[in-house]
């Protein structure tokens, strides 16, 4: 019976129950999002962060020093880029991260991982593989990382703060005035948007991805949210049927839009509407997501007010 309730337990609510030091040395953390049980001994101490949303949240809660490895894409704060680089992150080099003699490897959770996991675990090194692609993934990771390197009250307090950001920003009021921007007959509704991410072929985001949680945030609505995944596959055609009020994208994706004749058929191309995201502050969901949020506000509706 004792068996058949453990497996009715979710992971989540598993880590919270774990959570408590038991009697001795060691005790049981969590189940990580590739259902590892994760123990521990003792806070850790040599931490190689195989994530870019967990090495800013690690440095967010004052545990930067304990990182000895990062990924390539780890740029935020400016302390990280000190911190041994160890590649993209997806299927690491295994003994460039063992030479770093971690007691702790947190990576994310994808399939092309696991053998790096399986040879990390085999070499006696705690691992902690965790999924952050939705805006509540933050707070439902964040007691586990606390955790496991002795900071959980610092690690709640930075998820709560950043929940509590982005509920004052889904509760503004819309700007008295449209931006400058904004299309001739401004919409009744909230704006709507075309987010580009990639161009050949023509990628953007579905309501599966944490940008489009962050539109609805910042008052806007993504033309593409009733597509599940996170990033999928459109044609030129289908953006220009659903005529977006605005078009988003970064800067290399903005001047390929504005370079190229075919995006004409976009009404708010031909009529100036595309938007230059800030692509340093909305790349991740992490703890930046509620500056993430106001910059999309900002550039959408002209609302600059803190």
């Amino acid at each position: 019976m004792p068996g058949r309730i453990a497996r009715l337990v979710t992971p989540f609510f598993l880590a919270l129950a774990c959570a408590a030091p038991r009697e001795g040395t060691e005790r049981v953390l969590t189940v990580d999002d590739f259902g590892d049980t994760v123990r521990i001994g003792a806070p850790a101490q040599r931490v190689v962060s195989l994530n870019p949303v967990t090495t800013e949240f690690l440095f967010a809660i004052g545990a930067g020093h304990t990182l000895v490895g990062r990924t390539h894409w780890d740029l935020y704060p400016a302390e990280a880029r000190a911190v041994p680089d160890m590649g993209n992150g997806m299927q690491p080099n295994v003994e460039a991260v063992l030479g770093q003699r971690p007691d702790l490897v947190i990576l994310y959770e994808s399939g092309s991982n696991r053998g790096a996991v399986a040879q990390l675990r085999a070499a006696g090194v705690m691992t902690l593989t965790l999924r952050t692609d939705r805006v509540s993934d933050l707070a439902r990771v964040a007691p586990i990382i606390g955790e496991a390197v002795g900071r959980r009250a610092e690690a709640v307090a930075v998820a709560d703060s950043v929940a509590r950001t982005l509920a004052a920003l889904r509760a503004r009021p819309a700007p008295a005035t449209a931006p400058a921007t904004a299309p001739a007959t401004a919409p009744a509704t909230a704006p709507t948007i075309f987010w580009h991410i990639w161009d050949s072929p023509v990628m953007t985001i579905g309501r599966g991805s944490y940008l489009s949680e962050l539109l609805e945030v910042a008052g806007a609505v993504n033309i593409f949210a009733d597509l599940a995944t996170p990033s999928p596959q459109v044609s030129l055609e289908e953006v220009a049927r659903r005529d977006p009020d605005f078009v988003l994208a970064g800067p290399d994706g903005a001047a390929t839009i504005r370079a190229h004749a075919g995006w004409a058929a976009v009404r708010a191309v031909r009529e100036g509407r595309v938007l230059v995201v800030d692509t340093s502050v909305v790349g991740r969901p992490g703890v930046r997501m509620g500056e993430a949020a106001r910059h999309l506000r900002a550039l959408i509706l002209g609302d600059t007010a803190r």
